[in-house]
């Protein structure tokens, strides 16, 4: 343990973890799907599937990483399943292939906060051509990926955690900043009740799939990255209040975010609030609009601002995608943790090259796929996207499907009791016996085959 390094206390661990969920998506997609969902009746829904199926998920995932003290692969062989290892390899790839593209849209914000900077507010006008001048968003990317490897090749404690104790505080005080001057413009309260006022009506099935997928892919399941950050969590920790704040960090500042966007939607559009669209397009195409609007200078500060916001949420997931092929490499061939991360940063960032030139500079990547049933093509990065997605939710089925019925649940109970006084006798050992038992994999595994239905065959089983 001492050589591959832990969290040096709690809230480190939490922190890091909350931040391996914390990303893009919490900023420009999860406001627009309460939006999508009725307001406060798709919050309360989200709540729900947060707490009943990505808990015990999260709880399952820490607890087979501190038990075992290894990588996403090596934890299955570690607990006497070495065919189960494929899992943990499957968690392994869906992080490269993830982070082969989350890299290029990070070196878009990240470029967006130097454009901010110098004041040039029209790069929202130009964002095709800025999409498609691949020698500049490759320098940004190359930036971007070497925070991140520089943050990971640190260590644990000296890297992802020091980061995460400035990284996620920063972040947070950057949302409240931007939210209570967005409370002060013309029409923010239209876009409050735009964002919270309940429609109950537009509450029905697609809406609850809407949650349940949002709940899942918001806190970084089903790839490993929580195994590998619960293998260096001490065994005096308590698993279950970990978890419980890691959820409701995520959760808090995707909601936060949503109040701190829809004033700023308001104030564009003078509170029409019938026809807004969320997510690339509002932050890289509307919002450097608005941020001019502001003034010279206050919208140089607020737009520069927002960019850098984006970029620290970017980062705090970017270090947790590639900690976990690096956990790998340190744990499976015994390298230098410098050689792994230098190994793994460019080949991940090789294979976003498809990505990067497959927003209008490739015209064979832009329009790379059509499936059946679909109108038009779907471009490289968007596939990635969607493999990514069904990865995950096959992961996160057979995680929780592995621990109720191969592992077995007597011996993930033994391991939530380590830290936990009083677990064996709480309500919460009933909770995750139920829902890791039947709640989960009924949930995931419906999941999984509505999205590959939906995203592959083009056949929409709920609408």
């Amino acid at each position: 343990m001492a050589a591959r390094g832990n969290f040096s206390n709690r809230l480190g661990f939490i922190l890091a973890a909350a931040g391996s969920a914390v990303g893009l998506g919490n900023i420009w997609k999860f406001p627009f799907e309460v939006e999508a969902g009725g307001g406060a009746a798709f919050v309360v829904v989200y709540l729900i599937f947060c707490f009943t199926l990505c808990f015990p998920v999260l709880v399952t995932e820490i607890a087979i990483g501190r038990k075992t003290e290894k990588n996403p692969a090596g934890a299955f062989v570690a607990l006497g399943f070495p065919k189960w290892k494929y899992l943990g390899v499957l968690g392994i790839i869906s992080g490269i292939i993830i982070l082969s593209f989350y890299n290029v849209v990070a070196g878009w914000a990240f470029g967006y906060f130097i454009e901010m900077a110098q004041g040039n507010f029209d790069i929202g006008n130009q964002f095709s051509d800025y999409i498609t001048n691949i020698w500049r968003i490759a320098v940004y990317a190359i930036l971007f990926m070497g925070a991140t490897a520089l943050i990971v090749s640190k260590g644990v404690s000296g890297g992802i955690e020091k980061a995460a104790k400035i990284l996620m505080p920063t972040l947070i005080l950057m949302i409240l900043g931007i939210l209570a001057y967005s409370f002060t413009l013309p029409n923010a309260m239209t876009g409050i009740k735009y964002y919270l006022v309940p429609e109950f009506s537009e509450l029905n099935l697609r809406v609850v799939g809407g949650a349940l997928r949002q709940a899942f892919f918001s806190l970084s399941l089903g790839m490993g990255a929580l195994i590998t950050y619960g293998s260096y969590l001490s065994k005096k920790e308590n698993i279950v209040s970990s978890a419980a704040s890691i959820t409701l960090f995520d959760v808090g500042i995707a909601f936060f975010a949503g109040l701190m966007l829809f004033p700023l939607v308001a104030y564009s559009t003078g509170g029409d609030m019938s026809n807004i669209q969320g997510g690339a397009g509002l932050i890289f195409v509307t919002l450097p609009g608005v941020f001019e609007s502001l003034g010279p200078v206050l919208g140089i500060v607020i737009g520069s601002l927002f960019f850098l916001l984006l970029s620290f949420a970017a980062l705090t997931s970017t270090v947790s995608l590639l900690e976990v092929p690096v956990s790998y490499i340190v744990d499976e061939y015994k390298a230098n943790r410098n050689t792994a991360v230098i190994i793994m940063a460019v080949i991940i960032f090789v294979a976003g090259i498809p990505s990067l030139l497959g927003n209008g500079y490739s015209d064979m990547l832009t329009n790379f796929i059509t499936y059946v049933g679909a109108d038009s093509p779907t471009d490289f990065m968007t596939f990635l996207g969607q493999l990514a997605d069904i990865f995950l939710l096959l992961g996160g089925f057979l995680i929780v499907t592995f621990a109720a019925y191969v592992w077995k649940k007597a011996n993930l109970h033994e391991e939530l009791a380590q830290g936990h006084e009083g677990y064996h006798q709480s309500w919460v050992k009933t909770f995750i016996n139920i829902t890791v038992s039947y709640l989960c994999p009924a949930l995931l595994g419906m999941l999984f085959v509505l999205v590959v239905l939906n995203n592959f065959f083009g056949i929409d089983i709920i609408n």
